[in-house]
């Protein structure tokens, strides 16, 4: 069976190296809630400049 190549990209990389550690579960919600505001954050700066460019 032929086996496909897949390129990750450099945030899979990152997070690969990262999860290669062990974390604890109260580590793990942590990093949960760090990605999800950082991603939070960009979606609100995001939405900001599709407001100021319509208004």
């Amino acid at each position: 069976m032929k086996q496909e190549s897949s390129i990750l990209s450099n945030t899979q990389l990152e997070l690969l190296k990262l999860f290669s550690t062990n974390l604890s579960e109260s580590e793990l919600r942590e990093l949960k809630e760090v990605i999800a505001s950082f991603y939070a954050q960009k979606s609100i700066q995001f939405a900001d400049r599709a407001w100021q460019e319509k208004h």
